[in-house]
């Protein structure tokens, strides 16, 4: 078993690979689409609708909208369907979207990765240091919730889908990066720094989205459970975690800022002591780690799928109304 364990943590790179490349080719499609209204001549090329997964606020936005109205905004339904799909599944699963699959997540562990090459190790913040820093996350989400949750009336929300604004949103997200400023680039360049010198600095400190999938995943059915007679507390469960959680230290792992990457099980050189447990009713089963990421990939496509079936995938926006708005976002 142990040995078996060990091969947990590559798989985990393949799928984070994996998922980075196809947001790599995702987010290049989606430049060419734009391309099309910007020069005069280019091809054009559909729009990916998965492009949407990086506006998690219309997501939060329209899965509100539809809780009251019930119906999905057609402008950026795949921002719904992409929202409730990552909610859902970490829930179910524990915070899984953002150890296997979120391509910042994923770039965040290869930044703090490199910094422990280059530096010999990873900086680490005090303990009330630590906590009080984590909370702004916390802020964030709260100030998102408040805002959309309770301040923002469904008729406030059709008045901002029918803005050209909203119908770009996808494409000023995009020019953060294609057309940075040079604010921008100083930021991105601090974070990059912090996040070589901290373990997941932007996942652990300030991702809104990450602190309330955390929050959903404790409440969860799926739980990293430690069997006391079966440690042998070498504490390379604690030492490996990438999210500093002192895994010797608990019964179950039910940290927020746990997502399920499996590393305190793979490193584990005592078979059983650590493991992924399932709760259904009054039943409690233990799950092979290698079943993990199948079972959260192939949930997080079912749910997805659910939504292509329902007719609530790709974007209504009419073709003109791309070709008036997208050539006057350059530099906005």
């Amino acid at each position: 078993m142990a040995t078996q364990r060990r091969y947990i943590r590559k798989i985990r790179y393949g799928v984070q690979f994996a998922f980075l490349a196809l947001t790599l080719f995702i987010g290049y499609r989606f430049y060419q689409f734009v391309l099309h209204f910007k020069s005069q001549g280019y091809p054009f090329i559909e729009r990916p609708s998965s492009v949407d997964a990086f506006l998690p606020i219309s997501g939060l936005m329209s899965l509100k909208y539809f809780l009251f109205t019930g119906t999905v905004e057609p402008i950026h339904p795949a921002a719904f369907v992409m929202f409730v799909s990552i909610a859902a599944v970490s829930f179910l699963m524990k915070k899984g979207f953002c150890g296997w699959i979120c391509p910042v997540g994923t770039l965040s562990e290869y930044f703090w990765m490199a910094g422990e090459k280059v530096f010999g190790k990873n900086v680490r913040m005090a303990a009330y240091t630590d906590t009080a820093v984590r909370s702004l996350k916390y802020v964030l989400m709260g100030l998102f919730l408040l805002f959309i949750g309770i301040l923002m009336t469904p008729n406030m929300m059709v008045l901002f889908f029918m803005s050209d604004y909203y119908v770009t949103a996808d494409v000023r997200t995009m020019n953060v990066f294609a057309e940075m400023t040079s604010w921008t680039m100083w930021v991105m360049l601090s974070l990059a720094v912090l996040s070589l010198l901290y373990k997941n600095f932007w996942c652990r400190y300030l991702c809104p989205y990450g602190a309330l999938l955390g929050l959903l995943s404790g409440l969860g059915p799926l739980k990293i459970r430690r069997i006391e007679e079966k440690c042998v507390h070498c504490r390379s469960c604690s030492v490996h975690c990438p999210s500093l959680i002192d895994v010797e230290k608990k019964e179950v792992v039910n940290s927020p800022e746990c997502f399920a990457c499996m590393t305190c099980v793979s490193s584990c050189p005592s078979p059983e002591a650590l493991n992924i447990t399932v709760k259904a009713g009054s039943v409690r089963r233990t799950l092979k780690p290698y079943l993990y990421p199948l079972i959260f990939v192939l949930l997080f496509y079912f749910f997805i799928g659910i939504g292509m079936a329902a007719g609530k995938w790709h974007s209504q926006t009419p073709y003109d109304q791309y070709t008036r708005i997208i050539p006057e976002l350059s530099g906005k």
